[in-house]
């Protein structure tokens, strides 16, 4: 499944829901946490079941569900999973051994509903204090988790900042070395590193920019929070035209000398690691 563009749907309302099926966005996230109070939870719940048994998107279709320590967890993923959701988006998660239990969770519901075991993946939120301190615990968590992502709204609070940002609007070091562990995390697991979410959705400029930074660094997708961002996430997580013809030549370049680790191309000498970066290339246009 690809996951350049994640989009953010609140759970309880059908406008923002029915909108949602028109966007080209790669998944949608539809919300029981965040964007729903207590008090609708059970409304939420029945709307999201009612959407995934529809299927009215061609989009992947995760639930964020409340996190594993609050007594509402169980219930969202006993309502959701009635309509056979493609993954969980977990909040607030600690260590691996959330990840462990969600799935034990997701074994039970799976037989319960019929669905094929290990069908619904995991995708993490990293937004603790904890998981600072526990990101190794991730790598082998089993094959259904499939992503993660950095949270610098919750982090704050969870480390008690007042805000997110200095005054010039740069992330605090914290969030940075949150970010840049995510990534080595996600590397070290083979799973989505997908960057953080751009929260000033009416500056897509600013939102190309920093998408562009994130590809750069590794990063393969994006959460999106408004549906006008997801046709620049789109755009600049898809390969162009030029990356994927050099990156076709590269991999050529290597088959053509039958397995040796060095070869030459327009002048310059490339190793194993460019042949891994064509790869990559190839893999996010489909061609992997």
């Amino acid at each position: 499944m690809a996951m350049r563009s994640l989009l953010f749907v609140p759970g309880d309302s059908d406008r923002k829901m029915d909108k949602a099926k028109g966007v080209a966005a790669d998944v949608l996230l539809l919300d029981l946490e965040d964007a729903v109070s207590q008090e609708r939870l059970p409304l939420a719940r029945d709307m999201i079941r009612d959407f995934l048994k529809a299927r009215p998107s061609k989009a992947g279709l995760f639930v964020r569900i409340n996190p594993l320590d609050t007594p509402f967890a169980l219930d969202d993923l006993a309502a959701v999973m009635q309509g056979a959701p493609d993954g969980i988006f977990l909040p607030k998660a600690r260590t691996g051994q959330d990840v462990v239990l969600l799935g034990s969770y997701l074994d039970a519901l799976e037989a319960r509903e019929g669905i094929a075991r290990g069908n619904t993946k995991i995708l993490v939120v990293a937004e603790t204090a904890e998981i600072l301190l526990n990101y190794a615990s991730f790598v082998n968590t089993g094959p259904r988790l499939c992503g993660m992502t950095p949270g610098p709204e919750d982090l704050a609070a969870a480390v008690g900042a007042s805000t997110n940002r200095d005054p010039a609007g740069n992330y605090l070091p914290i969030h940075e070395i949150n970010r840049a562990l995510c990534l080595a995390t996600a590397a070290s697991a083979g799973i989505a590193p997908i960057e953080r979410l751009y929260t000033n959705f009416r500056d897509l400029d600013g939102l190309a920019a920093a998408c562009t930074a994130g590809r750069r660094e590794g990063f393969t997708g994006m959460i999106a929070i408004h549906p006008d961002q997801v046709a620049v996430i789109n755009q600049a997580f898809t390969p162009t035209a030029d990356e994927i013809a050099h990156a076709r030549r590269v991999v050529a370049a290597f088959d053509s000398v039958g397995g040796s680790g060095v070869v030459g191309l327009d002048g310059q000498m490339l190793d194993m690691p460019h042949l891994k970066q064509a790869r990559r290339v190839l893999d996010m246009a489909g061609e992997g």
